[in-house]
């Protein structure tokens, strides 16, 4: 019987969705833990009033591997814009999201049920089942507390943590999650925002030890550009340091760099306010961490931005799945 290799996807914001949309028609079995420690736009809102999971990423990944009618994803998708002071700028879907984890009593239940619903090709995890809250520390020893209070800052992070909104105690994943990891044939990083997508997950004690004791191996989509407050001026090889200081090994095997030029004339900085530069590489670096480096144009260019080709990366790792098991 053929066996679907295992993909664990582990992030958030707006890099997870790309990657899973391209894996979704693929023969794997995809996994996506997403991150719960989003505080800003309509995830916070409503994190605030009802003390829920943020929701925003996750409807994003339940769209991508959704199998549904494009039209009743839109649905889902649909972002109020009347002028009610609660409606306004909320999704359905995070209403949907919201209501479904109070009546399951968490956040995993509900929206296991909703993959149901949604007919998802794959699996959708919350990393934890209680809102979780991103910390940091920067370079000069100040701290902040929310991940838009600290991407606000615009300040260079020496680290990060997180704490449980309700709990003294330290947050941990349901055992789901931590099977996912264990049982997987790839683990893939990204692309996403470094301090506020990628490590809020591996920051949790048990997530963090499963993702360095996995046989999986783990594969880090490193951005194409640099994000403001997060990155600024850094190097790729700049991205894996952090990560592998983190966890305190060189976890990482390898790393997907896109190396064809983004046009200097191209991005619109006012509109894409997030990113700041290409990111620039340091391939010995790289070697450094010990990791294995793949090299590749992985660019798309859309609406005055730099993105990363779903379909070249996906078939990188496809590629990578091929050449393990080949091994």
């Amino acid at each position: 019987m053929f066996h679907k290799p295992k993909i664990v996807i582990i992030g958030g914001g707006t890099g997870l969705p790309v990657i899973l949309r391209g894996l979704r028609d693929q023969n794997v079995d995809v996994t996506a833990i997403v991150t719960v420690a989003d505080d800003g736009g309509s995830s916070g809102i409503l994190r605030n009033y009802i003390n829920v999971v943020p929701p925003g990423d996750i409807r994003n990944a339940l769209v991508a591997l959704s199998e549904l009618p494009t039209i009743e994803k839109e649905i889902f998708q649909y972002r109020f814009n009347s002028k009610d002071n609660f409606f306004a700028g909320h999704a359905l879907g995070n209403l949907i999201i919201s209501a479904l984890a109070e009546m399951k009593g968490n956040i995993f239940d509900a929206v296991q049920e909703l993959s149901d619903l949604m007919r998802i090709n794959g699996h959708i995890y919350p990393v934890a089942n209680e809102p979780l809250t991103l910390n940091a520390e920067f370079t000069d020893g100040s701290k902040l507390v929310g991940e838009s209070e600290i991407t606000a800052a615009h300040k260079q992070i020496q680290r990060v943590w997180v704490t449980d909104s309700d709990e003294p105690a330290a947050p941990m994943a349901v055992k789901q999650v931590i099977d996912a990891i264990m049982d997987a044939d790839q683990i893939v990083l990204g692309p996403g925002s470094l301090f506020t997508s990628i490590l809020p997950n591996l920051m949790i004690s048990n997530v963090g030890e499963a993702v360095k004791k996995t046989k999986a191996e783990v594969v880090y989509i490193c951005n194409i550009m640099t994000q403001k407050g997060e990155t600024d001026h850094f190097t790729d090889a700049d991205h894996v340091r952090v990560l592998n200081r983190h966890l305190g090994e060189q976890f990482i095997d390898t790393v997907l760099v896109n190396i064809q030029p983004v046009p200097k004339d191209y991005i619109n900085f006012q509109e894409w306010n997030e990113i700041s530069q290409p990111v620039t590489h340091d391939f010995t670096g790289l070697r450094e961490q010990g990791c294995r480096v793949i090299s590749a144009n992985f660019l798309r260019l859309r609406d005055n931005g730099a993105f990363h080709d779903r379909d070249k990366v996906v078939s990188e790792l496809l590629n990578r799945l091929h050449d393990v098991h080949a091994d």
